[in-house]
């Protein structure tokens, strides 16, 4: 089997657009590189891309236009390809709508999408699909025999669940802390830190692949930034190398963050918080690296296949509430960042979205390396759905991988919907608008595809080949006097 990792740069130019807000930000000057890290794995002809993404999130057209680049320069199969956001809040946006999607509509509707809306940021996003074609055939030329190692580190103290089930049986996102209303969490976080090792002939680390489940959130500021991922990168190239590509995918985190809401100690200042999270996760990475086995010889597999799920249909005496009070507040810009104002506002444009494309095609992709398996789709998913793959798996090593190959937005668990569900990720905007059993069906879809793969064995390195003898010091009966 054969392996090759490049990283390139793609840190966005100041005044290019800021994704993870819901109006139009600009960034910046550099505070830290925003990164594609790429690995291409080959194994008896087949071949197999990962590009991790430090972005908010990826639209369809980016990956599409991105994968036929890269089948045009390497013939890796566009299907083979998976391209992750690493849902860094102080990346460049890739997410939102077009101009020319907006031709068939009012002029309200496109001044709401394009003017008080964060939008592809369409020069960036050239930049990004060729850091992303560079990155993907730099790491095609570069393969070499490897040896692989998987194993699984575990941090649970520094992410949390942002919802909490309050008194009055509902729901709320960032309750506040010390808010004497809550009961518990409203649902899980996954500590699994699963590493996959590709490790040269000579011993050293050629590259690693890192799937944990947080949101990008320490810093959110206007610099651009990697957030935490930067920081963990960090960690493990302090280790094996600076030459050393971590290619990081996103767990299900779409209720995770680093904000404990129980605790009442004050939240620390972004960067603090970043180096914290990093160099935590960076440190579980190595600590699995360092300790693995390797082995050399495992299957590679690929599959994609695309469900088609419902958007959630806008009440018609809603939209038309949300739009008269947009009309009212739109002529000031100081509204466009008014709560008031971007729930109508997104409202109106979720009603857009139902009327021209009243259905969604979502892409699921499952790969298998050995006895690992990695299951994308291209939600913000809901941490308990992302726990009932893993559960449903029978691989050791099971990679929930959101935001990959497209973004559909929040897709929340059926039990957010319900009478004690809530939180703002459940409200119907431009980015959470597809039917209560979204998650149910990318769920169930993953663990078909993951049922098509047969898992291997886990390296385990030299075994005794009999039973050792007894260590003759330590064969003693208790002395007494």
């Amino acid at each position: 089997m054969k392996a090759g990792f490049s990283e390139k740069d793609m840190t966005p130019p100041p005044g290019t657009q800021r994704a993870g807000a819901y109006r139009v930000m600009r960034l910046g000057e550099m505070h830290d590189p925003i990164k594609v890290r790429a690995a291409v794995f080959e194994q008896n002809g087949e071949r197999v891309a990962l590009a991790g993404v430090d972005v908010c999130m990826v639209n369809r057209k980016t990956v599409l236009a991105a994968r036929a680049e890269i089948f045009k320069n390497t013939g890796v199969k566009p299907e083979n390809v998976l391209i992750a956001a690493s849902h860094t809040h102080s990346g460049g946006s890739l997410w939102g709508f077009r101009a020319e999607e907006l031709e068939d509509t009012s002029d309200i509707v496109r001044n709401l999408a394009m003017e008080c809306s964060p939008s592809v940021d369409i020069p960036y996003e050239k930049q990004v699909i060729s850091a992303i074609v560079s990155a993907v055939t730099e790491a095609d030329k570069n393969k070499n025999a490897v040896a692989f190692s998987f194993g699984k580190g575990h941090d649970s103290d520094t992410v949390f669940n942002r919802r909490f089930r309050m008194k009055n049986g509902t729901s709320v996102t960032h309750p506040g802390k010390g808010n004497p209303d809550i009961l518990e969490a409203a649902g899980p976080v996954d500590p699994e830190v699963i590493v996959i090792g590709g490790w040269c002939e000579d011993g050293r680390l050629a590259g690693c692949v890192v799937n944990y489940a947080c949101h990008g959130t320490c810093y959110s500021g206007m610099m651009p930034s990697a957030d935490w991922i930067g920081s963990m990168e960090a960690m493990i190239k302090a280790k094996f190398g600076s030459n050393i590509v971590t290619v990081f995918l996103n767990g299900a985190c779409g209720d995770i963050t680093q904000v404990d809401n129980i605790s009442l100690r004050q939240n620390h200042p972004g960067l603090e918080w970043m180096d914290i999270l990093g160099t935590r996760i960076g440190a579980e990475a190595v600590k699995v690296l360092i300790s693995a086995e390797k082995e050399n010889c495992f299957s590679l597999k690929s599959i994609s296949e695309t469900i088609t799920i419902k958007r959630r249909k806008p009440d018609p005496v809603k939209t038309e509430k949300s739009l008269e009070k947009v009309s009212r507040m739109i002529g000031d810009p100081e509204n466009w960042s008014k709560e008031e104002f971007t729930w109508a506002k997104e409202r109106v444009l979720a009603d857009y979205l139902y009327k021209k494309s009243p259905e969604r095609d979502v892409e699921i992709q499952a790969i298998q390396i050995g006895p690992s398996v990695i299951l994308a789709n291209p939600a913000e998913y809901f941490c308990s759905l992302g726990l009932e793959i893993k559960k449903a798996s029978e691989f050791p090593f099971t990679m929930v991988v959101e935001l990959a190959n497209d973004c559909i937005g929040y897709v929340p668990d059926e039990e957010a919907f319900s009478k004690t569900g809530g939180g703002y990720e459940t409200r119907l905007t431009s980015y959470s608008n597809l039917e209560t059993t979204a998650g149910t069906k990318i769920r169930n879809k993953s663990i078909e595809l993951s049922a098509k793969f047969t898992p291997e064995a886990a390296p385990e390195g030299p075994q005794v080949e009999s039973p050792c003898p007894v260590w003759s010091y330590g064969d003693n009966a208790p002395e007494l006097d």
